[in-house]
């Protein structure tokens, strides 16, 4: 099964590589010139089925009988924040990097009179080729806290502590992290599809 990947985000692609080693993985931009394609689903199923439709759908015939489409749409819940950013976790800040956004995550929270909160990640994984398209759901429950910590991931991940640990996500290895993470659990559903499909 040959995947093409409809992200361009270094850090999504290594790691979605990483859980796909089964298969042969390919991103958009080696077959796409990169275009902009907007998010403006209203839930992670919404925009992760946009953005796998717009790369299948600027594939040429021979490509489309060759290939599926993954795309992976993921985002930060929190309690005390009433679910944001959410969808909008990528571009939370107006800067939209990871750096302002986990500022803004940080100082929304204070603004409440809350260091930390239960929160929860959720992902995920559409896929889209000429048998249909098809939607999986991770989720990863834990907590924020106000204080980064780690130099791994990317992010919220040095806020965030997985439930039944004491690290950031940004503290444990790549390894540990995907053994554990929401983007994990939705591709093992999707790994399911995928082998259904071939």
């Amino acid at each position: 099964m040959k995947i093409i990947l409809a992200t361009s985000n270094p850090h999504k692609v290594l790691e979605l590589k990483e859980l796909l080693k089964d298969f042969e993985i390919y991103t958009f931009d080696e077959f796409l010139t990169p275009f902009e394609i907007e998010e403006n689903g209203k839930n992670f199923k919404e925009n992760a089925l946009l953005k796998a439709r717009a790369v299948f759908e600027a594939l040429d015939e021979k490509q489309k009988k060759d290939f599926i489409v993954l795309s992976d749409d993921s985002g930060l819940c929190v309690d005390v924040l009433e679910g944001r950013p959410g969808v909008y976790s990528a571009r939370f800040s107006e800067q939209g990097d990871d750096k302002n956004n986990r500022i803004k995550l940080v100082s929304e929270m204070a603004k409440k009179g809350f260091k930390e909160s239960k929160a929860h990640y959720v992902a995920c994984i559409a896929l889209v080729g000429l048998m249909g398209e098809f939607s999986t759901h991770g989720i990863m429950h834990g907590r924020v806290i106000d204080t980064q910590k780690g130099e791994n991931g990317f992010g919220y991940d040095a806020l965030f502590i997985p439930k039944g640990f004491d690290k950031t996500l940004a503290q444990l290895s790549a390894d540990e992290k995907n053994s554990i993470s929401h983007r994990f659990k939705a591709l093992e559903l999707a790994k399911i599809i995928l082998k259904i499909l071939n």
